[in-house]
């Protein structure tokens, strides 16, 4: 298949277009390198698909494994780069004339659209990006899919969709209208976006809300990473709601094996939807949500021990309240994903973070 993925530089995009590159698909993959974390972690992930960029960084930061989180903004002029199956564009989901281009150029057979302004925290910081990036950037997702029918849209989601929802654990037949920060809303709109072009022009699409995804190559403001940095540099650890949080941790590897098996797999409508009882994970169109999650919650105490096991460090804990935006628990339900796909999650977090430790410290000595 020739394949469109987009935020290719970032941590998802990196391993599943690693993935479909080895299962022997062509793969297009677009990112603008922005700053909200180092860009030379984006360039070096692309370093691994053998595409060689480069990455405008000001000389008066310091070369840090977590970044100053500034405005997000487009670093370096737009091009193009090959290696073999995988050509890399650099380019804006804001651009809109770009996107049409890139479509109408290369005739995707599917899109995996991972590209957005993640981070529930820094949602409050710089609302503007979010708007930007993930409802104007997606609109110009499902316009280009719209004019360049591809046979499947799969889309990043994410399980902060859940928000104020406290039944446990969660089911993508749950009502998801309660966000609690303006991430989660914008996720929850693309959800709504795409089910209007799939009813409107039948555009097969695929949401996947992501739990907590961690591993080698992760983002450096995600917990573990930061944990790592922080235990390493001989520094306090943040700790939230005074470590009485749950995450359902999900392993990077699980996460792409399950979209490498939905790619191939896209919805035709739910000929049982009732409208006088509409399920929510499901529609009369062509569309269709799933949850992505390793299913077992783990207490956040508990990872924590658990990476102090592997580093050898003891980490000092700076035990804080709960951040706005910021909920206590999650806890996926993906039996819906495993009677679709036949996979269900199966990392553990011990194993999960043994792979990180190891990647950690080789990429940091280099």
């Amino acid at each position: 298949m020739n394949i469109l993925v987009t935020g290719a530089a970032g941590f998802i995009g990196f391993h599943l277009s690693r993935r479909l590159l080895a299962d022997g698909h062509f793969v297009t993959g677009i990112d603008n390198l922005n700053d909200y974390y180092d860009p030379r972690l984006k360039r070096d992930r692309l370093a691994q698909l053998g595409v060689h960029v480069r990455v405008d960084v000001d000389p008066d930061r310091p070369a840090s494994r977590s970044y100053d989180q500034a405005q997000p903004e487009s670093t370096g002029p737009v091009g193009s780069h090959t290696s073999g199956n995988f050509r890399f564009v650099r380019m804006d989901l804001a651009d809109r004339t770009a996107m049409d281009r890139l479509f109408e150029e290369d005739g995707f057979d599917a899109v995996v659209h991972l590209a957005a302004q993640a981070g529930v925290r820094y949602s409050l910081q710089n609302p503007h990006a979010y708007i930007d990036s993930n409802i104007t950037g997606f609109l110009n997702i499902l316009e280009a899919c719209r004019h360049h029918p591809v046979s499947h849209l799969v889309y990043a989601s994410s399980s902060s969709v859940y928000g104020a929802n406290t039944s446990m654990p969660f089911s993508v037949h749950d009502n998801v209208d309660h966000p609690v920060s303006l991430y989660a809303a914008t996720k929850k709109a693309n959800e709504l976006m795409a089910h209007t072009y799939s009813h409107l022009y039948g555009i097969p699409s695929t949401g996947l809300r992501f739990f907590t995804v961690y591993g080698p190559w992760g983002r450096p403001d995600m917990a573990l990473f930061l944990f790592a940095d922080a235990m390493t540099s001989g520094k306090p650890i943040d700790v939230y709601n005074h470590g009485k949080m749950e995450r359902d941790f999900t392993y990077i590897d699980d996460i792409v094996e399950s979209i490498t098996r939905l790619i191939p797999k896209p919805p035709s409508g739910n000929r049982e939807w009732n409208s006088e009882a509409p399920d929510p994970a499901t529609s009369f169109a062509p569309w269709q949500v799933f949850n992505i999650g390793h299913n077992k919650p783990v207490a956040l105490m508990e990872y924590i021990n658990e990476l102090e096991k592997q580093l050898g460090v003891s980490a000092e804990k700076n035990m804080m309240d709960i951040q706005p935006g910021d909920v206590p628990r999650t806890w996926a339900d993906v039996e819906d994903l495993f009677e679709y796909t036949g996979y269900r999650p199966k990392v553990a977090v011990q194993e999960g973070i043994s792979e990180f430790v190891a990647w950690f410290r080789e990429y940091f000595e280099k």
